[in-house]
């Protein structure tokens, strides 16, 4: 007769409920979704080049959803989605390059990746409404 043995204990395959949430791990989940929300901002896009080449009316139509508080909120967002994710590029760029790879460093560019993509858009949008002149 074989003998039979008990099994090994293994470890769990390890999921979010298993790590910590560090800040490196939060900014990896925020790029995915921004890369998500500029995938329905390209769309949001489209309906303006479509609406443009449809004529005045439609034009109009998108003009004045665009101009609505719900529509400058998505434009907001589409613009920080926009700079965040550049953002979150150009750190994962400095990553190929073989550096940024210190707890400090990784810490810095993540801080400095979501600082840099409110501030940005922050200040978009001031010198818009300044050179635009404002909410018509």
């Amino acid at each position: 007769m074989t003998d039979v043995k008990t099994p090994v204990e293994r470890p769990l395959s390890p999921h979010l409920f298993i790590y910590k949430p560090m800040l490196t791990m939060l900014m990896s989940i925020a790029h995915r979704i921004t890369g998500t929300a500029l995938y329905f901002g390209t769309l949001l896009i489209a309906w303006w080049l479509l609406a443009a080449a449809s004529g005045p009316n439609t034009y109009a139509a998108m003009g004045s959803f665009i101009n609505s508080i719900f529509g400058r909120l998505i434009l907001f967002g589409y613009t920080w989605a926009l700079l965040h994710h550049m953002l979150g590029g150009i750190r994962h760029l400095i990553w190929d390059t073989g550096r940024g790879f210190g707890p400090y460093e990784r810490e810095w560019l993540a801080i400095a990746t979501l600082v840099g993509s409110i501030s940005l858009t922050i200040i978009i949008w001031v010198v818009g409404y300044l050179f635009v002149g404002g909410p018509r």
